[in-house]
Parts: C-alpha cells; structure tokens; sequence
C-alpha cells in the first residue's frame, strides 16, 4: 500500500468528520518516523474521538494497518500510528500549545485541496 493512499484516505476520513485546518507534510526526507504527518484539530474532545474512529475505519478499510493509538482516553490529542503516516488528532487548544507545525517547520506541506470540501 502506497503511503500517499493512507494519508489520502486519512484526510477525506476527517474531512467527513469536519476536522480543522488539515495539514499534510511529507516527512521521509527528515525523519526515519514515516512518510507522512497529518495534523488537524477538532473543537471538542468528542469531535477529535469521531475523527479519529473515521479515520481507523477508513484506512483499515483500504488495508492500512493501525500500528499505534495513544491519547485516546482523554482525546485531547489523539496520535494514530499507521507505520508510514502518523496521524495528530488535537484539540484546538493542544494544537495551539504544542505547535507540531512549527516543530517540523523544515518539512514539505502536502497539497491537500482536491482532498477536502471547501
């Protein structure tokens, strides 16, 4: 499975849940981790858990394997591991405290926009 297709399928899974402000970077020139991070956020804790559960779903359904989950117990930032695409989940709020942006600044931003509903 191509790592391209896991992170399409991520982001259309949480584009469907209404996520905020996806973003995708190509990390494999920087990082040993993945191919691929997605970050976005919800605007509640409940939101960020439906995210997360429709991107599983979704990328399990495509033959993605889920390697990892943490933070689901308090889905503030929900990490979802798939091997080559590591998918952040926050809160609005965590994603404002942690800027993992800023952290792989040096990474390649992912045009995205045929992905998700304007």
């Amino acid at each position: 499975m191509k790592s391209e297709q896991l992170l399409e399928t991520a982001v259309r899974a949480a584009d469907l849940k209404r996520a905020e402000d996806i973003i995708a970077l190509k990390v494999d020139t920087i990082s040993l981790l993945a191919d691929y991070f997605m970050i976005c956020h919800g605007n509640s804790q409940r939101q960020v858990e439906a995210i997360a559960n429709e991107i599983i779903e979704k990328v399990e359904e495509i033959g993605g394997t889920l390697r990892r989950i943490e933070g689901k117990e308090n889905n503030r930032w929900v990490l979802i591991d798939f091997g080559d695409l590591v998918v952040n989940i926050f809160t609005q709020e965590e994603r404002e405290f942690y800027q993992l942006e800023k952290v792989w600044s040096d990474a390649e931003l992912v045009n995205i926009n045929d992905w998700v509903i304007e």
